[in-house]
């Protein structure tokens, strides 16, 4: 498996030349075309992913987090889902990388094998980053009608979560 994984980005890129070359297709010019529109959507949708990442500074900064947290402990002990991990339910559906360094941390001060570690684990990979996909991706295409995305996609965040702490009790506690 890792030798095909090792060689499989290569043969592919191999495979998409020779269909081009066989196909008489001039690669160079659409490659830069495909480059240049590209660039065109990173200009696009910088402006709505700058406006995400001061919108969660000023979340996390604010103390808002660790508020929200505090409010939310209750809940958490009846799913016995371990006070650390809350902040990571939080951060999850902002930022991806907000939430991944939160992961690391928490695997670093519980460890990977206790039951926070498994269940960050869990939820990081069982949700989205939704505020982020409703702003840079709905901003970037121009979708404007987005009225129920928003409460679909927490919702959906909210359920994975209350999943992965259900499974991780069944199968790790």
């Amino acid at each position: 498996m890792e030798a095909l994984s090792l060689y499989a980005t290569p043969v592919l890129m191999i495979i998409i030349l020779l269909s081009g070359i066989i196909a008489r297709l001039p690669l160079y010019e659409l490659f830069v075309e495909g480059a240049m529109e590209g660039l065109q959507m990173c200009v696009k949708i910088l402006p709505y992913v700058l406006g995400m990442l001061v919108a969660i500074a000023v979340f996390r900064s604010s103390g808002a987090l660790e508020a929200l947290s505090v409010v939310l402990a209750p809940v958490c002990r009846l799913l016995n889902i371990p006070a650390e991990v809350l902040p990571l339910a939080i951060m999850r559906p902002l930022s991806g990388s907000g939430a991944l360094g939160i992961t690391a941390d928490i695997i670093e001060t519980s460890g990977p094998d206790s039951h926070a570690g498994l269940l960050a684990s869990v939820m990081q990979g069982s949700t989205d980053t939704t505020m982020y996909i409703l702003a840079v991706y709905f901003g970037a295409v121009g979708i404007k009608k987005y009225l129920y995305a928003p409460a679909v996609g927490l919702t959906a965040d909210m359920i994975s979560f209350i999943s992965a702490a259900i499974i991780c009790n069944i199968f790790f506690a």
